[in-house]
């Protein structure tokens, strides 16, 4: 039985007043729920933010990583330096990481592997853009990224990954990707994990939906058979909204 898991992405928003100010508000909007909810936020509010929903249930997560435990990388952070902070998710591979930095199959991978090695849980992004969309490559594009990203992780790491299928084409666009094209993408992807481990490895998966995801529909996106929850992007700013999200 998959739990819902429902993460927002903050990208590179909010001051760290802004960050206290949502914190007390969604604390107060948050009750006892079987959704796994969780905020991806910048470096700088990380701390603070897993010292405010300490002892809630709201998970913490950072938006990049390092592959290496430390060296000359100057701008960069480590599995370590997250983990001394509380911080219990990681994004790797957002399609903005791969568009602006140079984010690459292989060093999702190594990221990956970094994370499950210091015990924090990735959130791998996937998509396609528009043109591989309209090309009709969509998932010979995406079934391709998921095979890099799980490439030489044992059965027992993959079930702690967790899967946000993002096309690209309708990441803060204002375009949705209609539920039943999100849901045959997610179905993809489970059958693609399940060529590479096993059915049963495949069912424990988390595969999240991405791409403008709002409390007007939410709703519907969750209902769908493969998706098994959302990650938010421009919403999850708002607590009211995000409230509504998570409580879809």
């Amino acid at each position: 039985m998959r739990i819902p898991f429902i993460a927002g992405n903050w990208k590179m928003y909010k001051t760290m007043a802004e960050a206290r100010e949502f914190a007390a508000k969604f604390k107060t909007l948050y009750h006892g729920t079987d959704v796994k909810t969780a905020v991806f936020a910048p470096f700088p509010q990380l701390a603070l933010l897993t010292k405010q929903f300490e002892g809630t249930g709201i998970g913490v997560g950072a938006q990049n990583v390092h592959f290496e435990k430390e060296g000359a990388f100057t701008g960069e952070v480590s599995v370590p330096m997250l983990k001394e902070i509380g911080v219990e998710y990681c994004l790797v591979g957002h399609s903005e990481r791969r568009q602006y930095f140079g984010e690459t199959d292989e060093t999702v991978n190594l990221k990956i592997k970094a994370l499950l090695a210091g015990d924090i849980l990735p959130v791998v992004c996937v998509g396609e853009n528009l043109q591989e969309r309209e090309e009709g490559a969509e998932e010979k594009i995406v079934s391709g990224q998921i095979k890099a990203a799980f490439k030489d992780i044992c059965h027992e790491d993959a079930v702690k990954i967790t899967v946000a299928y993002e096309p690209v084409w309708a990441i803060g666009t204002g375009k949705t990707a209609t539920p039943e094209q999100a849901n045959q993408m997610c179905f993809c992807i489970r059958m693609t994990l399940k060529e590479l481990y096993d059915e049963e490895t495949a069912d424990k998966i988390v595969i999240q939906y991405g791409g403008s995801v709002k409390p007007e529909n939410a709703s519907e996106i969750m209902n769908m058979e493969e998706i098994d929850g959302a990650l938010v992007g421009g919403a999850s700013l708002d607590p009211l909204k995000f409230i509504e999200i998570v409580n879809f």
